[in-house]
């Protein structure tokens, strides 16, 4: 026993070289640059151009092809002259990379053509911030181009996350040994008769929670408005746009159809213990709520 206790740390510390390994690993593979096709940038980035000239009123000018300027840099261009107004300009750029996935790091450059001189700027950076200081200008009409540069990622330093977490994760271990442990914190259940019954689930509004049994699953308040609302319309498409207008609009919160998603996908987890109960996508609409 003598013996074991002795090698317990060269054990943890082998074991610890292992897991940094994994999760260095792992951190590599999801941090690796996803090449996007050229092909399929061009596209969105040609859709940019061709709904700019459509909030121009322009149904018949043509957007001219896209040229790559450097490895991170895109230009649009017009065949002809067009008014730009920037918060259009900002918000069709967000939505489009939003929607497509496609960069959450750029700065966008509205040029005119002769001479060639930034009339207006905005950067989108998700580590820094955004910078849009030119919201609510309208430029006269006139001959503009378009440079889209992605911002590069700031390299990862591994050997750095190496020598951080080996002694925190041999430190964390003896503090946890050596900590008595808490009680588990106990949900109170509600005991009332106030409740929706949505399959094998006993669904407590009022409370913000989700019994079955004796188990009780704390929802978040985003969570019980959305759940309630699909109570209420069990078979029935629930568009989008009612969830996030009666979600977060009605609160003064603008968000995209992303956050609809995510919020769907919380509360599948949390009921996925009743496989009769199913959140269905309806492409182009929202979801539907069934209970087999």
């Amino acid at each position: 026993m003598m013996y074991f206790a002795r090698m317990k740390p060269f054990a943890l510390f082998g074991s610890s070289i292992i897991i940094i390994f994994i999760l260095i690993s792992a951190v590599a593979s999801i941090n690796k640059k996803e090449g996007i096709p050229e092909k399929h940038l061009e596209v969105v980035l040609r859709d940019i151009g061709h709904q700019l000239l459509l909030s121009a009123k322009d149904s018949s000018s043509r957007v001219l092809p896209v040229k790559q300027l450097n490895e991170n840099t895109y230009q649009i261009s017009f065949q002809n002259d067009l008014g730009v107004i920037s918060d259009t300009l900002i918000n069709l750029v967000q939505r489009s990379f939003q929607n497509n996935a496609l960069a959450n790091n750029y700065i966008v450059s509205l040029k005119s053509c002769k001479p060639k001189e930034t009339v207006l700027a905005f950067e989108i950076n998700s580590q820094a911030g955004n910078l849009t200081p030119c919201r609510g200008r309208k430029l006269e009409v006139g001959c503009y181009i378009i440079e889209i540069e992605f911002l590069k990622k700031t390299p990862f330093n591994y050997f750095l996350l190496l020598l951080l977490v080996i002694p925190l994760g041999v430190g964390g271990f003896y503090v946890k040994n050596k900590t008595p442990r808490k009680e588990e914190e106990i949900i109170p259940i509600p005991d009332n008769n106030d409740y929706l019954q949505l399959g094998s689930f006993k669904f407590y509004a009022d409370n913000n929670m989700l019994k079955t049994e004796d188990n009780g699953i704390t929802l978040s308040e985003k969570e019980t408005i959305a759940l309630k609302i699909f109570a209420e319309n069990i078979n029935q498409v629930v568009e989008r746009e009612k969830l996030m207008k009666e979600i977060w609009e009605d609160k003064g919160l603008v968000v995209i159809s992303r956050n609809v998603d995510v919020l769907v996908s919380k509360l599948r987890k949390k009921l996925s213990d009743d496989p009769t109960i199913k959140f269905i996508n309806v492409p182009g609409r929202g979801y539907k709520f069934t209970i087999e």
